[in-house]
């Protein structure tokens, strides 16, 4: 069953990842547990508890799970089986999940500041990441409509806060890239007072998309951003995009280059996070991740 598991987790390439990741704890669907902010002093109350009860003796198939593996609400660890892992990611699917098909998208409105956004109920999902991640592309891929999230050569076009309204029930939202050097003075907006004020004070975002670009290696800023997200106790899932290419056929394999970010990441996580691989140009990880969303979704419509 455990080979199984890791044959659907992981593509051959990809098998080295599932050994060194840290342990899973379970709370709120892609929330994350960081490791700066929960006490470990004798006191604690997670302490107390770890005393009163006696180890037990896990399988490797059960450790595997519970260290390796996100587990959306109501999935009980010791039921996972292989068909239930999303292909090229660490997410389980659970009962929550449901119709996951974009059957329409329209464009609501730019926004120059949060409190500009729409002010219904609806639950939404930013895409954030750095400028020339691919995200206007992913978006576009998403909903399968060309255009729809405007994409260009030039890093930092997107500078307002863009909502797409998706089957008339949940939004995408296009967040400005950070890091875009190359953008005119008058663009390069400050990004700790615009974007990280949406973040703190959207109530209807379920959960933040965080691209990474899985053809070059990790990049401080993006650990920066999860790091920073973490710290805020703010849902996200890792989007790892463009995992078809390798720049200039000599640097390292999208499947190393997310091995190694996983890496850094596990330093300030307890609580492994949920990730998946995309390539907008081969179509990898569209299903899978339109079916994550469904579920968080689902289920933050039912808390």
């Amino acid at each position: 069953m455990l080979l199984t598991m890791r044959s659907r987790l992981f593509n051959p390439q990809l098998s080295s990842l599932c050994h060194s990741l840290p342990h899973s704890h379970k709370s709120h669907p892609s929330s994350l547990a960081f490791s700066a902010s929960i006490s470990q002093g004798p006191n604690s109350r997670h302490a107390s508890a770890a005393k009163a009860q006696r180890p037990v003796a896990l399988s490797e198939a059960a450790r595997f799970v519970r260290t390796v593996l996100f587990l959306p609400p109501g999935v009980n660890p010791d039921d996972v089986t292989d068909d239930m892992i999303l292909p090229g990611s660490n997410i389980v699917l659970g009962p929550y999940a449901g119709d996951a098909k974009i059957k329409d998208v329209d464009f609501v409105k730019s926004s120059n500041r949060p409190k500009d956004c729409p002010k219904d109920d609806r639950p939404e999902f930013a895409m954030l990441g750095r400028s020339n991640v691919g995200k206007s592309s992913l978006i576009n891929f998403l909903v399968r409509k060309k255009e729809v999230a405007l994409t260009s050569k030039k890093p930092g076009k997107t500078q307002l806060i863009n909502h797409f309204l998706v089957n008339k029930s949940w939004y995408i939202v296009d967040l400005p890239g950070y890091g875009f050097a190359n953008a005119p003075e008058s663009a390069r907006m400050d990004w700790s007072s615009f974007t990280k004020g949406y973040f703190l004070n959207r109530e209807t975002l379920v959960s933040v998309l965080l691209l990474i670009d899985g053809s070059v290696p990790p990049q401080k800023i993006d650990l920066d951003c999860a790091n920073w997200l973490g710290r805020n106790n703010i849902s996200m899932t890792f989007v790892f995009t463009k995992c078809d290419k390798m720049k200039g056929g000599k640097g390292r394999r999208p499947d190393e280059n997310i091995r190694n970010f996983l890496e850094l990441i596990k330093e300030n996580y307890r609580q492994h996070p949920p990730w998946i691989m995309t390539s907008s140009v081969t179509g990898l990880g569209r299903d899978e991740l339109l079916l994550h969303m469904s579920q968080l979704r689902n289920y933050w419509n039912n808390e």
